[in-house]
């Protein structure tokens, strides 16, 4: 199965489940090995901060869905964790709480001829995540951007 496809078909059977509870789907992690499908759901709270009790729950929960889409899964291996201070920075809105923080950029494209930059996030638009890098402003299209994180 194409992994894509994969996440989007877990993406809308989790989806409610979490909003309910105040929770965003961060990433999953999917690989398939000897013994079937390894999934890892990366969950977070829009304002940041999961507990290990929550996870639990949360691991159950996506579990008990599943289950009842198990002919379609098969057997599979199932965490869901937080995805920890180094969270990944995929969306506008992942960007837009990560405001005037520094981060860095990996892109699938040279920007001023560099594919990696880092600097601090000062604004978000619907296209791109603008960063302050040395008293000048670089515009970076959130088309280009193959992954970004807060340095901690």
């Amino acid at each position: 199965m194409d992994r894509q496809i994969l996440k989007n078909e877990i993406d809308a059977l989790v989806k409610d489940l979490f909003t309910a509870r105040g929770f965003i789907l961060v990433d999953i992690i999917s690989r398939f090995d000897g013994s079937g499908l390894s999934l890892n759901l990366l969950v977070d709270r829009p304002q940041g901060g999961v507990s290990l009790e929550e996870c639990v729950l949360l691991n159950r929960l996506v579990r008990q869905v599943l289950d009842e889409k198990s002919e379609f899964y098969g057997q599979y291996s199932l965490e869901v964790a937080s995805p920890g201070l180094d969270r990944p920075l995929k969306t506008k809105e992942d960007f837009m709480r990560c405001l005037n923080k520094q981060a860095v950029f990996f892109l699938n494209d040279l920007i001023n001829g560099k594919c990696e930059w880092n600097g601090l996030i000062i604004r978000v638009n619907e296209t791109a995540v603008f960063i302050e890098q040395t008293g000048e402003v670089l515009e970076v299209p959130l088309i280009k951007i193959n992954k970004a994180k807060l340095i901690i």
